[in-house]
Parts: C-alpha cells; sequence; structure tokens
C-alpha cells in the first residue's frame, strides 16, 4: 500500500533501531543496500536515500511516506504534510538547531551587524539566503559539501550550520550569534497520498507505533504491594502519567499498585517507596506507549 522512504546517514541507524523497536524490522539484503521489505501488509517496499532529497521526493509523489528533518523540509521548501515530529536525532532526543556563527572574537552579535556582501558557508543555501533576505542583508552564500566550521575566517566570515550540541562549533572558536531554525525529525507525506482515506488510516497506524515506541523510551513500569496503613504515603511519592493503578488484593487489607516512572528516576525511588512500606517492588521494560 504505502511507499516509504527513510534517511540514510547520520539518522539511519537511530531509525533503523526504531522501527525494529516499533515492531516494523527492515529486511535488507546487505547493511549497504538501498532497498528494503517491511513484513507488514500496510508497507509495500522501503527505499534508503539522503534525507536531503526525501521531502523533494516525497513532495513530487516518488514516495507516500518518508523519515526526514525539518531542516531539510524547509531547505527545499517542499508541499509535504507533516504527521509530527519523532524526537530522536544523531546522537539525543534533543533537536538540531540551524545557526548562525561567527569567529568568537567577531565583533558581530547579531545578524542586523553584518555588512552587506558578507560571505556565508553553508549546507543551506536556499534557506540561508531566505533568511538574509529576510533582515534585508545582501549576503554573499556559498554551498558547503562540509566542514563548515573549517572555512571561517580564511574561506568566508560567518557560517550557518547544523548543530546538536555546540561541540563541533566551540571547538572550532565560533559561538552562536542567532538561531535560524529549530529542527527535529519528522513523519512526512505525500498530499496526494494522504488524501486516500485507506493510505492515510495507515499513516496514522504506523506513526502511533513509531510515536508509542519513542513515548517509552527512558521508561518503565513499577508494580508493588503495599498495606492499606501505607498506601497513602507510598502514592504521595509515586509519579505517574495520569494516576497510579491500584488494586484491592485478595484476603488482605493491602494493595497492588503499578505505575510508569522515569528510568533516570528508578534508582532514588524503589529504595523510598520501600522505606515507606511497600513491598514485592518489581521493575519491567516497556516497549510502547500509546496514549
Amino acid at each position: 500500500m504505502l511507499r516509504l522512504v527513510l534517511p540514510k546517514g547520520s539518522l539511519e541507524a537511530q531509525t533503523l533501531s526504531l522501527f525494529e523497536a516499533a515492531d516494523l524490522p527492515l529486511n535488507r539484503s546487505s547493511g549497504v543496500s538501498y532497498s528494503a521489505d517491511i513484513d507488514d501488509p500496510r508497507i509495500d517496499h522501503v527505499r534508503i536515500l539522503r534525507p536531503q532529497e526525501i521531502p523533494i521526493y516525497v513532495a513530487e509523489g516518488k514516495f507516500d511516506l518518508g523519515i526526514t528533518g525539518r531542516d531539510w523540509i524547509e531547505e527545499t521548501n517542499s508541499e509535504v504534510i507533516s504527521l509530527g515530529e519523532l524526537h530522536y536525532a544523531k546522537a539525543t532526543a534533543r533537536p538540531v538547531h540551524i545557526v548562525l556563527a561567527v569567529p568568537v572574537d567577531s565583533p558581530f552579535n547579531a545578524v542586523t551587524d553584518l555588512p552587506a556582501g558578507v560571505k556565508v558557508s553553508t549546507e543551506y543555501p536556499d534557506l540561508t539566503r531566505r533568511y538574509f533576505e529576510k533582515h534585508g542583508i545582501h549576503a554573499d552564500v556559498r554551498l558547503s559539501y562540509g566542514a563548515t566550521e573549517a572555512k571561517v575566517p580564511d574561506i568566508v566570515d560567518v557560517v550557518v550550520d547544523l548543530t546538536e550540541t555546540g561541540s563541533a562549533l566551540r571547538a572550532a572558536g565560533l559561538r552562536i550569534i542567532d538561531t535560524i531554525l529549530v529542527s527535529y525529525t519528522e513523519l512526512i507525506a505525500n498530499p496526494s497520498a494522504y488524501d486516500d482515506p485507506q493510505k492515510r488510516h495507515a499513516m496514522h497506524q504506523l506513526h502511533t507505533l513509531l510515536q508509542g515506541t519513542l513515548e517509552a523510551r527512558g521508561k518503565v513500569l513499577v508494580k508493588l504491594n503495599v498495606g492499606a496503613a501505607d498506601l497513602d504515603r507510598v502514592i504521595e511519592i509515586l509519579p505517574s502519567m495520569k494516576a497510579p493503578t491500584v488494586a484491592k488484593l485478595f484476603g488482605e487489607d493491602a494493595f497492588a499498585v503499578e505505575t510508569v516512572v522515569p528510568k533516570a528516576d528508578i534508582n532514588i525511588l524503589i529504595p523510598a517507596l520501600k522505606d515507606n512500606g511497600a513491598s514485592d517492588i518489581i521493575e519491567l521494560p516497556l516497549a510502547k506507549i500509546v496514549h
């Protein structure tokens, strides 16, 4: 039913890991193959291509559904439908930023400080030109094929570059003076394909699986037993998405309690629960959380 295109390169490993965790594992003839299959009736075939091209191909109808970054959607100015953000990137779950950066000792502190004719190196030439035009500055925008931060100050005056943590820019002696775009990974659809009710339903079902898998990351299920006298104290310290589930234990003046909590808090939470009267505490991993 759906023709799916996934990103190759920096997002590839995280994307394939997400699909496997969502019970949509890819079958490839080799780790470098550009074609794949997913054993799911909603997906006809899969291609793996550079994220820069994906918005264009989805907009043109070569694929019904794809994953790419908001940065490339904006750079290519592609008319696609976003089904939603998928909060993962190359190294973290944080978004990446397209930023304007200058040498650390530069006198410029804002884009409006830059002179006409300022030389700019970037992998996002169209996005960068629109940005400078919006601010009324004529800029000499030059396409970069990588190592953008290394071109200041010998080749260009400033850079427009993507950063996830800012470490590469700082290491190159640059500082950020403006953020042009905050970019998450997104699930995008071709508008004509989205107008088809059957395809649209399948798209949203796949989005549910992917989003539910991401939602479960970093969370665990905690189950415990607690006597009636200690129940209120345990509930008071127990986080939950809405409210803990509490059920009476058969034949006892005690309760079974379960809730979802952040994995990062579990080393503090479990001893505290025991201190407040909980027993039989179980921590279980989660695969998906669907709201």
